[in-house]
């Protein structure tokens, strides 16, 4: 079929066309697999200038395959490469050419066809789905992905992003297998875990750009407190380090609305100015950044300076259709749903403190 690569000449003949701009989604041996644990089945290739995508053949049942190898090295003389999740195609080709397409979701292919959904729901265990699901249907669901993913942008900033997270995801985290075991599902272990270390995934691509982190059932960003979960995951040397930036947020409030606290402790300060204890002076402080000010703390020079702040922020988001966040230049825009002027300074926030 002429939309496979199955051969070292086949793949020479594509390179010789002068295709050196391409679009490209890995298909793995399964979708729901960490990278890091996964293998390659197959590589959809879509020259951004050419007629139509191939896929090249490396492990799937109903083709030849081509060497991993002799691919890498194909890949590597390409100019760009453009795919959806960056940080998932360095796990399988580290390559210095390949460009995150903004905004583009990460969804496994396993969703896109009913084919998919059929055979992962039927196999659920077997670790190597994409190698039977029909190539056809696979060429389908990557045809479709290449549509909504082109209509995208290169984001600079999430480029650099995209390499600090890949080199903290790759490390994994050491855990008691035993105590897992007891909090966890065992698709948790199946999917993500190998020598006792289980594999996390980033999640850059959220409204604000705060990155979430959760794969295959835990979310290692809300680990319970309380029920002993946390005992599941222990040091790969000698101890873990929780790091807490005090009072994170009203800090960088303070910063976007030019207000110097001219002390150490945050905190302190809001407890002398609202008049109350430590404690109380961060739940009123929080409450009041998250939801609106109190009308008996409107006075207070922070405050005044915050709501000014936040209904010129407004005045401008609503005037141009965005507003744009200091340091990562992101673009907060109209298409966000149900925003409100607190709302948007909230969302400034997450993504300035990211």
């Amino acid at each position: 079929m002429f939309w496979l690569i199955e051969t070292p000449t086949q793949l020479e003949a594509f390179y010789n066309k002068g295709y050196r701009e391409v679009f490209i989604e890995v298909i793995p041996h399964n979708s729901n697999t960490h990278p890091i644990l996964n293998d390659v089945s197959l590589i959809y290739i879509k020259p951004i200038k050419g007629n139509h995508g191939c896929l090249i053949c490396i492990d799937h049942s109903e083709t030849l395959s081509l060497d991993i190898n002799h691919v890498f090295d194909f890949l590597k003389k390409l100019d760009i490469i453009y795919v959806r999740d960056k940080k998932s195609f360095l796990y399988y080709f580290p390559i210095k050419s390949v460009i995150n397409l903004t905004n583009c979701s990460s969804t496994p292919i396993n969703e896109s066809t009913k084919v998919h959904t059929y055979f992962y729901s039927q196999y659920k265990n077997r670790n190597n789905i994409n190698k039977i699901i029909p190539v056809v249907k696979h060429y389908e669901a990557c045809e479709n992905v290449f549509k909504t993913a082109t209509s995208e942008t290169r984001d600079i900033f999430m480029d650099k992003t995209i390499l600090a997270f890949f080199g903290i995801e790759k490390n994994g985290i050491k855990i008691n297998s035993n105590t897992f075991d007891k909090f966890y599902e065992t698709k948790s272990k199946l999917y993500s875990i190998q020598n006792d270390t289980v594999y996390t995934q980033y999640n850059l691509f959220t409204t604000t750009r705060r990155p979430s982190n959760s794969f295959n059932g835990v979310n290692f960003a809300a680990l319970n407190k309380e029920n002993g979960s946390r005992q599941s995951f222990i040091p790969k040397n000698h101890k873990f380090t929780e790091i807490d930036i005090s009072a994170y947020h009203p800090t960088l409030a303070g910063q976007l609305v030019n207000y110097e606290f001219d002390v150490p402790d945050i905190h302190a300060a809001f407890a002398s100015m609202y008049e109350v204890d430590y404690n109380k002076a961060k739940e009123l402080t929080f409450k009041q950044l998250y939801g609106g000010v109190f009308d008996e703390y409107k006075h207070l020079e922070f405050f005044q300076k915050t709501t000014e702040f936040i209904n010129n922020n407004w005045k401008t988001f609503n005037n141009s259709g965005e507003v744009i966040v200091p340091i990562s230049g992101y673009r907060l825009t109209n298409q966000l749903p149900n925003m409100n002027p607190q709302k948007l300074f909230n969302y400034m926030l997450q993504n300035l403190e990211t």
